[in-house]
């Protein structure tokens, strides 16, 4: 999410919402967002009897369902609200709001007869499966294919999603897919949120790959933060298959529903369906559940400075100027990677005789081999 685009209602709803997860230190959430404690149990109040937040009202569409007539109506709402919603979803949303409801069959006899069914998109599903057992263990990030604008600019949507819960912490309409853009991003995502433990990305720019042939300014960055890069296997894209699916619900909810003309209105199309999918839109992929149920903000909150990395007593260390990338080792200069310019690296031994490692931290990124 880009966070100066985010409006202050949309801010003040966020809060309410992480604050009111189960678990949630609500004084580190009323920080994060920069309210004090008393600010902050005011609008979880206002929130609390519908105040301020009247998207997010929470009364049921009517009294309880009497007869299919109603059944029908209650379901076409729904549908024509969310239009890629399937019957599933359209029956589990308003069985949450207490209403009565037929087999999902019936649901989808429904939307049928009433001429609400599109075509399927085709395509094979992925196959690779797996979940990480709690929140902010392991987010996953990715840019979207990029799309023209109305006004001819080119939109680079950057999403960021938590592996465990599937809520989107990010979806930012980014004019560019560099590294300096994902930073400018994410520091707005863990002011709020927190710190994951580590990201998972594809290969090649801006994170790098992962050989650590390509290491970047942001990578150094985000191991700064104590934040891992775990990248996919080259040609195997199943294993992104929660980005891919997440970019598809995108292209069906979002960009199918209307065109953008500008970054600006794309972001706020991007907020207001984020709001969606994380608090009101069930998600098959965890038992319908809607994923601000299954996440929470990570107790590691973003430091005030970044950190330095720190080396053990009596290592061998040499700092890299800030305009040459060598390191200087047994009277020979050693190329390192530029992305280190400016940085402590510790030099190690090997088990093997005149094999040396240097080290960003605990990551090797050059070996040296002194064997005649």
């Amino acid at each position: 999410m880009a966070w100066k685009a985010v409006s202050i209602m949309e801010q003040r709803q966020e809060l309410v919402r992480l604050a009111m997860m189960e678990g949630a230190n609500r004084r580190e959430v009323f920080r994060r967002f920069g309210v004090s404690a008393e600010t902050g149990y005011k609008w979880i109040g206002r929130a609390a009897v519908g105040e301020d937040f009247g998207d997010r009202s929470r009364r049921p569409l009517s009294n309880p369902l009497r007869c299919s007539e109603d059944v029908e109506q209650a379901v076409l709402v729904v549908r024509d609200q969310h239009p890629a919603w399937g019957a599933r979803k359209i029956a589990n949303v308003l069985e949450r709001q207490g209403l009565e409801m037929p087999a999902c069959s019936t649901v989808h006899a429904i939307l049928v007869r009433h001429e609400r069914i599109s075509l399927k998109r085709s395509g094979a599903p992925a196959h690779l499966r797996f979940e990480r057992s709690e929140p902010n263990e392991l987010w996953q990030m990715d840019f979207k294919g990029s799309s023209t604008l109305g006004n001819g600019e080119k939109l680079y949507p950057l999403t960021v999603i938590d592996d465990h819960s599937r809520y989107a912490l990010c979806i930012g309409a980014c004019g560019d897919e560099t590294g300096n853009t994902v930073k400018t991003q994410l520091t707005g995502v863990f002011l709020h949120y927190g710190l994951p433990q580590a990201f998972f990305v594809d290969n090649g720019n801006p994170w790098g790959d992962s050989q650590g042939g390509e290491w970047t300014k942001f990578r150094v960055w985000l191991l700064k933060l104590g934040i891992q890069l775990i990248h996919a296997r080259p040609f195997h894209p199943q294993s992104r298959g929660k980005n891919e699916r997440f970019h598809r619900s995108m292209d069906d909810e979002v960009f199918a529903m209307r065109a953008l003309a500008n970054r600006q209105e794309a972001q706020q199309a991007f907020n207001h369906w984020r709001g969606t999918y994380n608090h009101e839109r069930p998600h098959q992929g965890i038992n319908m559940k809607r994923p601000a149920e299954r996440y929470r903000p990570s107790p590691r909150s973003l430091p005030e400075k970044l950190p330095q990395v720190e080396y053990a007593t009596g290592e061998i260390i040499r700092k890299l100027s800030f305009n040459k990338a060598t390191i200087a080792f047994k009277s020979k200069n050693w190329n390192v990677p530029r992305a280190f310019q400016g940085e402590y690296l510790a030099i190690r031994p090997h088990d093997s005789d005149g094999i040396f490692g240097i080290y960003f931290g605990a990551n090797l990124i050059k070996t040296i081999d002194l064997t005649p």
